[in-house]
């Protein structure tokens, strides 16, 4: 797939050169140093074609990594491991920077022949690598340890080591989801979707197969609850989803349930996307009064619309003032609010605020009268939060934990769930 691998300093001179097949010769670093690093022209695409050579290159601090190939890649793919391939070398030795390739650059040219074989990505996976090629080189391995390194490599299970040990076994689950929400001035939504992700930390002793299953509607429809749980709601409809490489899909598909070995540590499990029967925590109403060409008046409520019991925090609402604003005047009944002329808004902030309450600012605007005749673009009303529950109605059913080999069972476990609903972009034309 590539061809070769470098890496240049500002200046244009090859730190590492790797070459994976004989059809890229030394007169490609001459041309990617000439064409892009050294050009007349800022280059602007990442996706460079010279004499039928395609270089594919990113930039981190003073530093070009460029992919070449003369074959039809996948140029997704070939980002992904360039990008991957700088996240494996920031494990190893932190910031990218010429001084720490300069010092690496042994270790560097050791983890290319292992993450790439005639131009194939293989192994990215950091836990993985660290197991046989350390800071200072390979070590020499006993043939016990040889052996464990094979099974990691290129057994099925490579994100997790054999013999790990803890004296309590903990699950932590962790529900993350941002809403995003345009609104109309009316109280129409217009779009509105749900990006959430699951977060897992595991510290399980052995090798645990986990299962845990969610409440989304093909899952209820095969376990016969459709018609129930539809009226009740309680079943989300799951636009698109993707797992890590620890799920095993198989199962996913057939018995509609979440089965794993988890990694040791903390990792992403899931990524999903909701669009229908999403809660809106917020509500925020806007009324924008122009008194004559000198003044505008600004009257912001904000409505909670989720259970009395539970708490939103880190509430900010930024309200949009004109670019010829003189002097705000601000009364708010809860929290505070400051005009800042550098942002060119009104940020109010409020600490916590129940469910099913509302609290609202005015705002009286002095505007310095100008020439132009163009009107006031009014931009959208943006609104930051934090609500201790999942606004696409996720909810996770079970969470059960198996180890067949070592002495302890699904209650020995302890576990938890936490559900966080955060703001994306939650934004109220006005």
């Amino acid at each position: 797939m590539i061809g070769g691998l470098f890496c240049y300093n500002h200046k244009g001179e090859v730190l590492i050169s790797r070459v994976y097949r004989d059809d890229i010769g030394r007169n490609a670093v001459d041309a990617f140093r000439v064409n892009v690093i050294h050009a007349r022209q800022q280059v602007r695409s990442p996706v460079t074609n010279i004499a039928r050579t395609s270089f594919f290159h990113i930039k981190r601090s003073n530093l070009w990594l460029a992919a070449v190939t003369k074959q039809n890649v996948n140029a997704a793919m070939v980002f992904e491991f360039l990008l991957k391939f700088v996240e494996v070398m920031q494990n190893y030795f932190g910031k990218i920077s010429e001084e720490n390739v300069k010092n690496n650059f042994v270790l560097i040219y050791e983890l290319l022949d292992e993450i790439v074989d005639f131009g194939y990505p293989q192994n990215t996976d950091t836990g993985v690598l660290k197991t046989f090629i350390t800071q200072q080189g390979v070590k020499s391995a006993s043939k016990e340890e040889q052996t464990a390194i094979t099974s990691q490599v290129t057994g099925q299970i490579g994100w997790r080591r054999e013999g790990i040990k803890y004296r309590r076994n903990e699950l932590f689950l962790d529900v993350l989801e941002y809403v995003n929400l345009l609104m109309s001035p009316q109280g129409q939504v217009l779009s509105a979707h749900v990006a959430g992700k699951v977060v897992m930390k595991s510290y399980l002793s052995g090798m645990p197969e986990c299962k845990f299953g969610i409440n989304d509607k093909i899952n209820m429809d095969s376990k016969g609850k459709s018609s129930e749980d539809t009226k009740s709601k309680s079943a989300i409809a799951i636009d698109d989803c993707q797992f890590h490489q620890c799920v095993k899909l198989s199962k996913f598909e057939t018995e509609h349930a979440i089965s794993f070995i988890p990694p040791d540590g903390e990792h992403e499990l899931m990524r999903y996307r909701t669009t229908k029967d999403i809660s809106l925590p917020f509500r925020v109403i806007p009324l924008v009064k122009e008194v004559g060409r000198s003044k505008l008046e600004v009257k912001v409520v904000v409505k909670s619309s989720f259970k009395p019991s539970l708490l939103a925090q880190k509430i900010e609402i930024r309200i949009p003032t004109p670019l010829n604003t003189s002097g705000v005047q601000l009364i708010c009944q809860k929290g505070k609010a400051k005009y800042k002329a550098s942002e060119n808004a009104i940020v109010w902030k409020i600490k916590r605020m129940g469910g099913m309450k509302e609290s609202q600012i005015s705002a009286e605007i002095e505007l310095l009268t100008t020439d132009t005749k163009k009107k006031w673009t009014r931009p959208p009303i943006s609104m930051n939060f934090e609500v201790p529950f999942a606004p696409s109605g996720f909810k996770v059913r079970y969470l059960k934990v198996f180890e067949p080999k070592l002495n302890y069972s699904d209650h020995d476990v302890i576990k938890w769930v936490r559900y966080i609903g955060r703001s994306g972009l939650y934004e109220t034309r006005c």
